[in-house]
């Protein structure tokens, strides 16, 4: 598809700023193209976020989609076949896989990392809320976070995850991992537990503005690219576990050696 078939009925919904920012993707399309969204959204002045939504706004599912296209529209290839999903090939995919995993490391704050390891460090219950394909990473989530002394708490179900959110106390954790960040259950655990003993509530989302995000204590983002196969979700966790990994990582170094024997291979 070329890019501007995809954005000409979108461009009547944009608001002035928006116009901005499409008047400037227009006269940098050649540029934009091989950037990232953390370097484009530099570039207009604007959060990745803001970005991210425009780019959806203007019929994209995303980032990689965007850059993606407008390649395509460069190289004057101006159809995709109708009968298979948007495709790219493998060599652009996998640049496009590595750059949304670094832009989810390089975009973490600072200064949340730091509240939550700092909560780590008074080895709270950690609990890990998740559904879906989510389900099946939190399972190494929480081996790796046993491994390291604590008692994690991983509900699989509607039932359990009620019961759970009665047991976080105020000093624990609770770490809630959905990509849309829309999840009505989700988002309902999270008024419960604010309105019992409020816990301190980190939710993992996609970097796009959402309800979770918004009813969080603290918030971390993640980038990557809604994948479906047959109908059934296979969207890469990998900057997820990426975001885990290092929170674990900067808690064991601000924890002082002595207290855990690391071996480097």
């Amino acid at each position: 598809m070329d890019f501007f078939e995809i954005v000409n009925s979108h461009i009547a919904e944009l608001t002035k700023n928006e116009q901005v920012l499409f008047d400037y993707v227009i006269t940098n399309l050649d540029s934009i193209k091989n950037k990232s969204i953390r370097e484009v959204a530099d570039d207009c002045f604007v959060s990745t976020t803001t970005f991210l939504r425009f780019v959806r706004k203007l019929g994209f599912s995303g980032f990689s989609e965007f850059t993606t296209v407008i390649k395509y529209t460069l190289l004057n290839k101006k159809t995709i076949p109708d009968s298979s999903p948007f495709v790219v090939s493998q060599k652009d995919y996998r640049e496009e896989y590595l750059k949304n995993m670094v832009e989810s490391v390089r975009v973490m704050d600072t200064d949340k990392v730091t509240q939550i390891v700092a909560q780590l460090q008074k080895r709270p219950k950690i609990f890990l809320f998740a559904k879906g394909l989510s389900k099946e990473i939190m399972r190494y989530i929480k081996y790796l976070y046993n491994t390291a002394g604590f008692f994690v708490i991983f509900p699989e179900d509607h039932q359990t995850r009620a019961i759970a959110q009665q047991q976080a106390e105020k000093n624990d954790i609770v770490f809630i991992f959905s990509y849309k960040g829309e999840d009505l259950e989700l988002i309902e655990c999270v008024r419960k537990m604010k309105n019992q003993n409020h816990p301190l509530i980190v939710s993992i989302t996609g970097a796009d503005n959402n309800l979770l995000q918004n009813s969080s204590d603290l918030n971390l983002y993640l980038f990557t690219d809604e994948i479906s196969l047959n109908h059934l979700d296979i969207t890469s966790h990998i900057s997820m576990v990426a975001l885990m990994e290092l929170i674990l990582y900067q808690f064991i170094e601000a924890s002082g050696s002595e207290n855990y024997h690391l071996i480097f291979r």
